[in-house]
């Protein structure tokens, strides 16, 4: 099984990461990869307070090269799910200035700011906080309006929450908006629980209705940038087919990426 693109990994600006993004491109030109994604933290685990300068990191792409050593470098943030209706972290965070202090027209929110110069945004939850004591509907709910999100090209690790969703639900509107489920090597490894259970449950989903994913090694140091083992033993005891598979290639990758959202909804 061929999987050469890497779309969700971290450097040392997730501040519990521990490699530079160089580190991580060599890596991933050692191990063959022909895209890598860096999809920071961008959630209140990083700074207590929405102040620009923290996050100004994302409004500097342009200085990256697209391409590195045969090497595609996709600009990402990884966002937090951050309430039940499906906001992202910063959403409600308005700010009237650039980091630099030069004054904006009208005040924007952080999030707009942060998503303007990502390729893609992956959609996760870490603090489930926000969800106890809500029914599986609601639940659902928070990933689905994430989904809704123009910028989210990818739910990420839904299986590693163990929160108690629907979903065929969500898969459904994955495949609906033309977006994508992301399996990855962190879930099936650490120290999760039940979590490899789940995620082979929505693998298995995922190839029965036809829902795209994605795989990636969400690693947090360059030695596991690239690591797919665990997720390619599991995609192949369960028959997945390989073109539901957008990491197969970088032409597939950014293919399905140019596309999405252009399925209308029912």
């Amino acid at each position: 099984m061929h999987l050469l693109c890497d779309p969700h990994t971290h450097t040392l600006f997730s501040r519990h990461a521990y490699s530079t993004l160089e580190e991580n491109v060599r890596a991933a030109a050692a191990r063959g990869l022909e895209l890598l994604g860096t999809t920071e933290h961008y959630s209140k685990m990083l700074w207590p307070e929405g102040d620009p300068r923290n996050f100004q990191y994302y409004m500097n792409f342009g200085v990256w090269p697209r391409e590195v050593d045969g090497v595609y470098l996709a600009h990402g943030a990884e966002a937090d799910i951050v309430d039940l209706e499906g906001h992202l972290f910063g959403h409600d965070i308005l700010v009237d200035h650039h980091f630099s202090g030069r004054a904006f027209e009208k005040p924007r929110t952080l999030k707009d700011i942060v998503f303007k110069d990502c390729d893609y945004v992956i959609a996760s939850v870490h603090d489930k906080t926000f969800t106890k004591g809500s029914t599986q509907a609601q639940m659902t709910q928070a990933y689905l309006g994430a989904l809704d999100d123009p910028k989210v090209f990818i739910l990420g690790h839904i299986g590693r929450t163990g929160l108690d969703i629907d979903v065929e639900e969500i898969l459904l509107r994955a495949r609906e908006l033309g977006k994508c489920i992301e399996i990855n090597e962190h879930s099936l490894m650490g120290d999760y629980g039940k979590s490899p259970t789940r995620c082979r449950a929505i693998a298995e989903k995922c190839a029965e209705l036809g829902v795209q994913i994605v795989t990636s090694s969400d690693a947090h140091i360059s030695y596991d940038v690239g690591r797919f083992d665990t997720v390619a033993g599991l995609l192949e005891e369960v028959h997945f087919p390989e073109e539901l598979i957008v990491t197969r290639s970088r032409e597939a990758f950014l293919g399905v990426l140019s596309h999405m959202g252009d399925t209308p909804r029912s």
